[in-house]
């Protein structure tokens, strides 16, 4: 066959090619739904219009999201909304790229890419948008409230001692194990299954490093001085050193304590802020009060001795407040007693129960006042004395409630409770750039309360005792406002907080 033959049969033959890829496309041109074999996030949408595609996702999304995600550990367990996530899906560009498929090119491309999913399958992934701050926010907050959580060593000063709490071995979360568990799971439209078990490594505290903490609590004594035109106030400061040498102080944490206790050298300011007088505080900044039942002597006791810790507390510009390092440890020593509290996903009895009603009023106060919230935490069931999402739960060692004044001049925290009323007001200068702050929460969604049977041979036969009362959870949102001469400057979401159902608990002897 000579040359011209040859080039005579291929250009029939690329003739035949366009003219089957033109009656190929004209016979598709008409086609409005889906090419076949292709899916979205392993969802079969072939055949199907734009809209019944994007309903089909979004109804599969729907039912992923209603349940959220569940975090498991041994028996604790703790339910995350896709809203307190930050999970934002992209459906509109994964179904154009599906719907797109055969369309979006020549009439070559088109022809082969129809021709290509008549034989293989196409999957479209949908691109979902995580707020990583968001994710890391949450997954710090599980770690807080796991029963069996690593304690690292801490210290606080009460007077002119230093305790110095010894750390305990525990778990911590894997943090960016479990993130890419939680990204999985949320991708995976066709899976049912939102319980995700925290991954976790078993860790030991650090050792205690006298010689740090030796650095950061010694400071020199400063006097509290005001100034005027402007009005200024500058706070007083104790000076304190530790009141033995390090050799000794490494000799006392030789021994095997929880707890040890180390002299504290302290120079007071000749000077303080309360010896300015009114002038230092003139002004209310913020105030709020909670109720509790005073007939609960314990709880009661509780909550009067932590906020004779707390009252008269100044915190000056820049300094980072603690709740824990302010009352300190809560001890039988220290005078607290047996009151309930929340531990490891139950009511339990618990020395010093009770005084998260106290940082729960205080961090409303805080929020008032427009202070910046450093640390907070919300408790694993819902509270009585303040509305959900308003809450600030504490415990030594590991959760903290803790804030910085971001104001001027120093702030003083005034806490008084008695006869059922707990209030903390704070006290300072008010500022030209001061704005009025409304804090409104409301509840998103209701975690269903479940009963539990637990055997009890030592009951009756066909007798049931109810153990806990249960109570239905929730998810929250708490707003912040801020406004200047009545008018709204911003509205911010401050949290995104889930409160786990109270289950009913029923002992029984079938």
């Amino acid at each position: 066959m000579n040359n011209k033959k040859k080039l005579l049969i291929i250009g029939i033959l690329l003739i035949l090619l366009v003219f089957i890829s033109i009656i190929f496309s004209i016979v598709n041109m008409g086609y409005t739904k889906i090419h076949k074999n292709i899916s979205i996030s392993s969802i079969d949408v072939a055949h199907l219009e734009k809209n019944d595609a994007e309903e089909k996702i979004k109804k599969n999304y729907r039912e992923k999201q209603i349940n959220g995600i569940v975090l498991k550990h041994n028996d604790f367990e703790i339910n995350l909304s896709y809203e307190q996530l930050g999970i934002s899906p992209d459906f509109d560009s994964a179904l154009q790229k599906a719907y797109g498929i055969g369309r979006t090119g020549n009439i070559i491309t088109n022809n082969y890419a129809l021709i290509f999913v008549n034989f293989i399958k196409r999957n479209i992934d949908i691109n979902f948008n995580i707020n990583e701050k968001n994710l890391n926010l949450c997954i710090d907050d599980v770690e807080s409230k796991l029963p069996d959580l690593k304690i690292d060593e801490s210290y606080s000063i009460e007077e002119n001692e230093l305790i110095i709490s010894k750390g305990k071995e525990g778990v911590s979360v894997e943090k960016e194990k479990l993130k890419s568990l939680i990204i999985d799971n949320i991708e995976n439209l066709t899976s049912t299954d939102n319980i995700i078990e925290i991954p976790v490594s078993n860790e030991f505290p650090k050792e205690i490093n006298i010689e740090q903490i030796a650095n950061e609590i010694k400071k020199a004594p400063q006097d509290a001085y005001l100034s005027k035109d402007p009005l200024e106030v500058h706070a007083d400061e104790d000076g304190i050193e530790l009141g033995i040498s390090i050799d000794e102080a490494k000799q006392i944490l030789e021994e095997d304590k929880d707890e040890y206790v180390l002299p504290l050298t302290i120079t007071k300011a000749s000077t303080t802020v309360l010896d300015l007088g009114e002038n230092a505080f003139p002004n209310l900044l913020a105030t709020y009060t909670t109720n509790y039942d005073a007939s609960n002597v314990n709880r009661d006791n509780n909550l009067v001795l932590a906020s004779k810790k707390l009252n008269g507390t100044i915190v000056n510009p820049g300094e980072e407040f603690s709740y824990n390092k302010t009352i300190g440890k809560r001890t039988i020593e220290e005078g607290y007693k047996d009151a309930k509290a929340y531990a490891g996903g139950k009511v339990v009895l618990s020395v010093g129960g009770g005084i998260c009603q106290l940082s729960s009023t205080l961090y409303n106060s805080v929020l008032l006042a427009n202070l910046d919230v450093t640390e907070r935490h919300n408790h694993y069931f819902k509270t009585s004395y303040v509305p959900e999402g308003q809450d600030a739960t504490v415990s030594w060692g590991s959760v903290d409630f803790k804030f910085k004044n971001n104001r001027k001049y120093p702030i003083k925290i005034e806490a008084n409770v008695g006869e059922g009323v707990a209030t903390v007001n704070i006290y300072g200068i008010k500022e030209d750039d001061d704005y009025t702050v409304i804090i409104d929460s409301h509840v998103t969604s209701i975690i269903e309360s479940k009963t539990e049977y637990q055997t009890d041979y030592t009951l009756a036969k066909g007798t049931e005792v109810v153990k806990q009362s249960g109570e239905n959870g929730c998810k929250s949102e708490t707003y912040k406002t801020l406004l200047k001469k009545g008018i709204v400057v911003s509205k911010t979401l401050i949290s995104s907080d889930t409160y786990n159902a109270l289950p009913t608990i029923i002992s029984r002897n079938k």
